[in-house]
């Protein structure tokens, strides 16, 4: 049984890995070899399962601050309103970055629901609010970037997209050429895989 004491322990442990942990911990729990097809239809000889690392509370945690850290350096040129994620991979990790700065959220549905309020959002969001994503696995920036023609349709200014991971396949400059900033918290090569 643990004790209070041990959570707050590894709670405080956890706030303290360094970059360099986190990136370990990530590739250990998430990083797959073989032959795998990506959302872009490319092939690949790794993959990074997003749900791998995302289910794993201490790498949430870790995040939460990287999060605020990026967070907070595109707050410089103006104020931050809300954060958002989409549909699946994003929402544990817009969840985290909302509880690490105290930022309200919105979740982006894939498609409008077709029961209840029928809504593709999720969340109050309000016309003119500026907006950063935050996103896992960027490869070319396709879903984070229909995410983001959601955001605009409904008159918020999406001011940067936030992924965890930039494979360096074209997420940037697709994103960056679409007009929104954009930064990632590692990259492949920070995870130290050179293929």
């Amino acid at each position: 049984m643990t004790t209070a004491t041990e959570t707050n322990t590894n709670a405080s442990s956890e706030s303290t890995m360094t970059r360099d942990a986190i990136a370990k911990r990530i590739c250990d729990a998430a990083l797959l070899h073989g032959e795998f097809t990506l959302r872009s239809g490319r092939k690949s000889k790794y993959y990074l399962d997003k749900y791998l690392f995302e289910t794993q509370p201490d790498i949430l945690h870790a995040l939460g601050g990287l999060f605020a850290e990026s967070i907070g350096k595109f707050a410089e040129s103006g104020p931050i309103d809300r954060l958002a994620g989409a549909e699946l991979g994003g929402i544990p990790l817009v969840t985290v970055a909302s509880i690490a700065t105290g930022k309200p959220s919105v979740l982006i549905r894939n498609q409008k629901k077709d029961y209840g309020t029928a809504k593709q959002l999720e969340g109050k969001l309000s016309a003119d609010e500026r907006i950063i994503i935050v996103e896992d696995v960027a490869t070319t920036g396709g879903q984070v970037l229909e995410a983001a023609k959601v955001l605009q349709a409904e008159g918020a200014k999406v001011v940067a997209i936030i992924a965890v991971i930039d494979r360096q396949e074209g997420a940037r400059e697709n994103i960056e050429g679409a007009g929104f900033a954009f930064d990632a918290l590692f990259t492949k090569k920070d995870l130290g895989i050179d293929e």
